[in-house]
C-alpha cells in the first residue's frame, strides 16, 4: 500500500501511520509543573533511543500538559505500564483539565521519597563511573509530600590519579539498613554503600 501522509489518501477508517511500528511501545509519562501540578498520560510516540547513556523520548501531538510541564522543569518520568496497570493507564488518557491529578483520579500513588533518594544516589555512582568524577560537596532539596521532587547541586571534578586518592570506590547503593526520616529541620538518611 502506498499513500501520501500529507494527503492522508489511504482510504482506511483510521490513519495507519501509528501502526507502522508494531508492536508499538506506549510511553506512560508523568511530569510535574513548576507549581507542583501532576500530569500522567500515555503517549503513542515513545521509544528508547540508546542505552549508553540511557535515553528515552516521547512526542506529543499538540502542547499537552506532559510536554509543557517537562519543558518547565526539564524533567519527566517514564513509567512501566504492565498488564496489571492497563486499565489505569487507559483511564489516564482521558482529557482531564490542567491541574487535575491523573494519579489521584485513577487511584495510583507516586514513588516513595526514599526510593527517589535511592535512585538519585545510584545515578551519582553511575556518573562517577561514566565520567570518572569525584564529588566533594552536595546540597539536596526535597519538595512535596505525596508526589515529590528531589533537586541537588553537586560539586566536584575529574579524578586525577596524581592528585586524587580514593579511600574507597563506591559500586552501588544498597537497601541494607536504608532509611529516610523527617526530622525537625529537614530529613535524615542512612545509606550503606557497597564498595
Amino acid at each position: 500500500m502506498f499513500y501520501e501522509t500529507a494527503k492522508n489518501d489511504h482510504g482506511l477508517p483510521y490513519n495507519p501511520f501509528k501502526a507502522i511500528v508494531a508492536p508499538r511501545p506506549i510511553g506512560w509519562i508523568s511530569a510535574m509543573s513548576a507549581k507542583g501540578e501532576i500530569n500522567l498520560a500515555p503517549y503513542s510516540f515513545f521509544n528508547g533511543l540508546t542505552d549508553h547513556p540511557p535515553t528515552v523520548m516521547f512526542a506529543s501531538e499538540g502542547r499537552k500538559d506532559s510536554v509543557v510541564f517537562a519543558e518547565e522543569t526539564k524533567e519527566f518520568v517514564c513509567n512501566l505500564a504492565t498488564w496489571e496497570l492497563r486499565e489505569p493507564m487507559n483511564e489516564t488518557s482521558a482529557p482531564f483539565a490542567r491541574g487535575v491529578n491523573e494519579m489521584e483520579k485513577t487511584g495510583l500513588e507516586a514513588a516513595r521519597m526514599d526510593l527517589l533518594l535511592y535512585d538519585w544516589l545510584s545515578e551519582l555512582i553511575f556518573l562517577k563511573d561514566r565520567d570518572r568524577e569525584v564529588f566533594t560537596s552536595c546540597r539536596v532539596r526535597i519538595e512535596g509530600e505525596g508526589p515529590c521532587r528531589l533537586s541537588a547541586n553537586v560539586r566536584g571534578g575529574g579524578i586525577d590519579p596524581e592528585r586524587t586518592t580514593l579511600g574507597a570506590d563506591p559500586k552501588a547503593v544498597t537497601f541494607h539498613q536504608f532509611a529516610l526520616e523527617r526530622v525537625t529541620d529537614g530529613w535524615r538518611a542512612r545509606v550503606v554503600i557497597d564498595i
